[in-house]
């Protein structure tokens, strides 16, 4: 029986460090990307900064973005934006690509993307 070493996710990369470094490597690539920046404001500090609180309690950290901001409810607050399967596919790229750069290991960098696509999947609202 293999032992478990850590209650979740976010202690098994680092906690909120490790958050920050993902989100910042993300978004500097999604401010370059052409699918992505008509839908991201100019600005992306206040945006990065709302993402390491909801990564961090996504997976399994302290629930400071629900403490901040109230049940995350991302559907409902992505539908202004239109996201099409190109762009979902842009974000789970540049995302992907964050977790790579950021160094996040095994088994925890396959489960955390699976569990992004999912959420990607579920802003998709847009079709192409």
């Amino acid at each position: 029986m293999q032992e478990i070493r850590h209650r979740s996710i976010y202690d098994a990369i680092g906690g909120v460090e490790t958050i920050k470094k993902i989100v910042d490597s993300f978004y500097s690539r999604v401010a370059k990307h052409p699918l992505l920046i008509p839908i991201f404001p100019e600005d992306l500090t206040e945006t990065a900064r709302r993402q390491t609180l909801f990564l961090t309690q996504f997976f399994g950290g302290p629930r400071a973005y629900e403490a901040e901001r109230g049940h995350p409810m991302m559907r409902r607050r992505h539908l202004p934006f239109p996201i099409t399967p190109s762009r979902r596919d842009a974000w789970l790229d540049c995302m992907e690509e964050a977790l790579n750069e950021v160094g996040i290991e095994e088994p925890y960098r396959t489960v955390m993307f699976e569990k992004l696509t999912l959420t990607a999947n579920h802003m998709m609202n847009t079709p192409e």
